[in-house]
């Protein structure tokens, strides 16, 4: 018998222009929780994605229990009792929770779905594990934290004993991480093996037995975590030192470039108002960051600011100019630049070109379009520039075809657009989401060079060390309002969180306003 679960020996496997995984060894011992941890592109994704059966290696085998298996769609991976929860949710919005769950694995008497006995396994494995989640709920009316809850439920619902975690806590509050490392911790107790993929080296050292490190498609190295460090494995990941803390001057700020004003939006979910009655400004020169725990409204106030969402009532200025009613484009070319939140649906077309996309608001302006005909050499030479300039890796360069980069490669290409184009304010909701620590180091510094280039920049953030790190003044959001303004200099990650969790509120927030 042999020790490992699952061995992966000699994994090739190649795409146009990239060798994705170059001879790659990975062994999975039963009931540990084994991190697998690289920059973005590293290979992480490809390697998981080969052991479900998504992909096919050009090399290499693959050992359950030290039998060599033959893996060639993810059916034969459910099968063998492999799960995956992958980074982009493989969810049908328009589906209750329940629906999502027995998709494909339904049990039926005389043809028809025996939808009792379904609903009452889930509503049983959701509350041993704790998920808490509403089994009728549409996908489409929750957040991306039960989303994903709702993606572990449909592995543990196949009775899955190989569970694989891509990127699980890109999209979670810092108390959804803690549930979901104990959730985690509780299932390797059961006897369930799990590989996590991660860029976040403290959840590395939290939750994980040993981690295996890739680089660039290649294996560099499998470490103990209980005899490593943060530093180390930074550096067996990036391949150099890297600085962990954002390093920045104390903020000057200007003349006030953005205000809100009685805010308030509908919600599309129950009566109350997502967002209620908000009041703020941002001036240039300084990060003001919008903290809380996701679906608190931070989704709902970014859509309403930018143009997405219709307001109830309220104004926004810009610049001293009034644009409630302006267009999404209108805001684009008078000082607004937005990274949005979920980059697949707002920031990218993904079967367009990376250079596409990077003139996605630009292309009619006379430096790429002539008569109505687009510049493709302008197009391409701008493109060119923003990636060298932001180091975004892709196979084939500007030709590229978006959907099949990584998720922190498309993050960064939207980051480069973005801060590109003239602006006067940045609105960067979750920058650095399923980032690794080389490219959030990169991200952070780009913020403050914006702030110290006097623009203003909202940051709306759910990652608490974020917050705390890159802010200037901390504007709590819980249901919808504005509970507090904290300096980050003079508070704790703990009051902030009781301010996020709804727990401590300051309703004098003008009096304490510079």
């Amino acid at each position: 018998m042999s020790d490992y679960i699952i061995e992966m020996n000699h994994i090739t496997k190649e795409f146009p222009g990239i060798i994705a995984n170059d001879d790659i060894t990975l062994q999975l011992k039963k009931g540990e929780i084994h991190a697998l941890l690289g920059e973005n592109g590293a290979g992480k994704s490809t390697l998981m994605s080969v052991l479900f059966g998504m992909y096919k290696p050009e090399k290499g085998e693959i050992r359950k229990n030290g039998e060599v298996v033959s893996i060639n769609d993810p059916n034969d991976a459910t099968a063998l009792g492999i799960g995956m929860v992958h980074q982009h949710f493989k969810l049908v919005e328009v589906f209750s929770v329940l629906d999502n769950i027995i998709l494909g694995a339904e049990t039926t008497k005389l043809g028809f779905i025996k939808k009792k006995e379904a609903r009452a396994k889930v509503v049983e494995l959701s509350n041993r594990y704790g998920l808490n989640v509403d089994p009728d709920a549409k996908i489409e009316d929750i957040t991306v934290g039960m989303q994903q809850r709702t993606e572990i439920l449909k592995m543990l619902y196949r009775d899955n004993e190989i569970l694989i975690f891509d990127e699980p806590t890109a999209v979670l509050t810092p108390q959804e991480i803690d549930e979901l490392m104990s959730i985690m911790k509780n299932l390797a107790k059961e006897g369930k093996s799990i590989l996590f993929i991660t860029h976040k080296l403290n959840e590395i050292m939290a939750v994980s037995d040993r981690v295996s490190v890739l680089r660039k498609g290649k294996y560099i190295g499998t470490v103990d975590t209980d005899k490593t460090s943060v530093e180390e494995l930074s550096e067996m990941m990036v391949g150099r030192k890297v600085q962990l803390v954002v390093d920045k001057e104390p903020a000057n700020p200007g003349k006030e470039v953005f205000k809100v004003e009685n805010l308030s939006i509908k919600s599309k979910t129950h009566s109350k108002n997502a967002v209620n009655n908000v009041s703020f400004s941002v001036r240039s020169g300084e990060i003001v960051c919008i903290a809380g725990i996701d679906g608190n409204g931070q989704s709902e106030f970014v859509q309403g600011i930018t143009g997405l969402e219709q307001l109830s009532s309220g104004k926004i200025i810009l610049d001293g100019e009034d644009i409630t009613s302006k267009s999404i484009r209108y805001r684009n070319t008078h000082g607004m630049s937005h990274i949005p939140e979920d980059r697949h649906k707002h920031g990218l077309v993904l079967d367009y070109t990376l250079e596409q996309n990077m003139v996605l608001q630009r292309y009619y302006e006379d430096e790429f379009s002539k008569g109505g005909f687009i510049k493709f050499d302008a197009v391409r030479e701008y493109s060119d520039k923003l990636i060298e300039q932001f180091d975004v890796r892709s196979g084939q360069g500007s030709v590229t075809v978006s959907r099949s980069m990584s998720g922190g490669n498309q993050q960064k290409a939207i980051v480069a657009r973005e801060m590109d184009r003239e602006h006067d304010l940045l609105v960067a909701v979750q920058p650095t989401r399923g980032l690794d620590v080389g490219a959030i180091e990169y991200i952070h510094k780009q913020i403050v060079k914006e702030r110290d280039n006097g623009k203003a920049v909202l940051l709306i953030s759910l990652e608490l060390e974020e917050v705390m790190s890159l802010s200037d003044r901390i504007l709590v959001m819980y249901e919808g309002e504005i509970v507090g303004e904290l300096d980050p200099k003079q508070t704790t990650v703990q009051e902030l969180g009781l301010y996020m969790a709804g727990a401590k509120r300051d309703d004098g927030r003008e009096a304490k306003h510079e």
